[in-house]
């Protein structure tokens, strides 16, 4: 899936002494987890909003009723976020699998990232959202804490709602 995508530019920003932070940013489907683990696989440790509360929770609409996903998410990224400042100051390489779909959060992250001696790139996955309806419709027939299922409904708000990064530094792979 990202077998064309240049990883020097991720790589060329890595040392040993100013911890690098990769923030995904994207709508659900559009590859931020696949990628993800890509890094992870070189070394990053990778921060899921939706592993987490799956960890803790359950599946959303199933362990636990849809009404309280936003209370989970918010207790999971203040987790992770906690976790963040602990790995960067540790000198960890990080990418962190959320999608930052508005403008505000990723410069607070941005923000924070630098305030605790790290320094960010933002992956922007640009997705046509007909290719997302089909992988929405094969992602969600499974069952982890990647799958959760996204509906026509949720997707229309989450593509209506999403503030696309211009302008902010960010890396912009068509996908």
């Amino acid at each position: 899936m990202f077998e064309k995508f240049n990883f020097d530019l991720i790589h060329s920003e890595q040392n040993d002494v100013t911890p690098l932070v990769v923030m995904m940013c994207g709508v659900a489907g559009s590859g931020k987890t696949t990628f993800s683990q890509l890094l992870e696989k070189e070394g990053f440790v990778r921060l899921s909003i939706d592993e987490e509360i799956w960890a803790t929770n359950g599946r959303w609409g199933i362990d636990f009723p849809m009404d309280k996903f936003e209370e989970y998410r918010k207790d999971a990224e203040r987790k992770l976020r906690n976790r963040l400042i602990k790995l960067i100051n540790d000198k960890q390489q990080v990418v962190i699998d959320f999608s930052f779909w508005d403008r505000v959060r990723r410069n607070q992250y941005k923000e924070l990232i630098e305030d605790s001696g790290g320094k960010w790139k933002l992956i922007y996955l640009k997705v046509h959202p007909n290719d997302l309806r089909e992988r929405l419709k094969l992602r969600n027939k499974r069952f982890d804490a990647n799958s959760f299922p996204i509906s026509e409904e949720l997707l229309t708000s989450y593509l209506n709602g999403f503030e696309i990064p211009k302008g902010e530094g960010e890396i912009v792979i068509k996908n």
